[in-house]
C-alpha cells in the first residue's frame, strides 16, 4: 500500500524506472515519465513509445518501478503486476483525461495506459540519514550539486 509520503514523491517526480523481464529472461529497465497515482494500491503510466516494455509485460506482467527524489535522496520502490489498457477501451477512456490535465499535449500521443496493481511498496533512504543528516541538509547539498551542473 502506498503511504502519503510515497504518493507525494511519485506525484512530484513522476519519472519511474520500470523493470521488466524479456522473453529470454534478461532484465530490462526503461524510464517512463508519465506516472500518476490512481489509489493506495494502483499507479499507472502512459505508453507513448514503449514497444519493448509493452512486449515484455505482455509476456510477463511482473514489474518493479523505482521513483527517486534526487534532492532528498529518497526513493519509492513499487512491485506488482501490469495490465495494458489500449486506446478505446473503457478503462483507457475513463482515465485518459487525467493524463491530459497533468501532461497536456503529450497526452494526444498516448497509445495505451499501463495500470500497475501494487503488491509491495517501500521507501528507500540514502545512508547519510542513518548518520543523522537531515532532509534539509540533503536538499541543500544536492541543490548545490545539480545547480553547479547547469550554470
Amino acid at each position: 500500500m502506498l503511504t502519503a509520503p510515497m504518493k507525494d514523491l511519485i506525484a512530484t517526480f513522476p519519472l519511474g524506472f520500470v523493470a521488466t523481464v524479456t522473453s529470454d529472461g534478461a532484465p530490462a529497465v526503461s524510464p517512463k515519465g508519465t506516472f500518476l497515482v490512481l489509489g493506495d494500491t494502483t499507479i499507472a503510466y502512459a505508453d507513448i513509445r514503449s514497444p519493448g516494455t509493452r512486449r515484455n509485460l505482455t509476456g510477463n506482467p511482473a514489474v518493479e518501478v523505482n521513483f527517486i527524489d534526487p534532492f532528498k535522496r529518497k526513493a519509492v520502490r513499487v512491485g506488482g503486476n501490469a495490465v495494458i489498457h489500449p486506446k478505446k477501451t473503457d478503462w483507457f477512456t475513463e482515465r485518459h483525461p487525467r493524463w491530459q490535465d497533468v501532461f497536456g499535449d503529450v497526452a494526444q500521443r498516448i497509445s495505451a495506459l499501463v495500470e500497475i496493481n501494487i503488491n509491495s511498496a517501500s521507501e528507500i533512504w540514502t545512508p547519510p540519514y542513518d548518520d543523522g543528516v537531515t532532509e534539509a541538509e540533503m536538499i541543500a547539498t544536492y541543490k548545490a550539486r545539480f545547480g553547479a551542473l547547469y550554470t
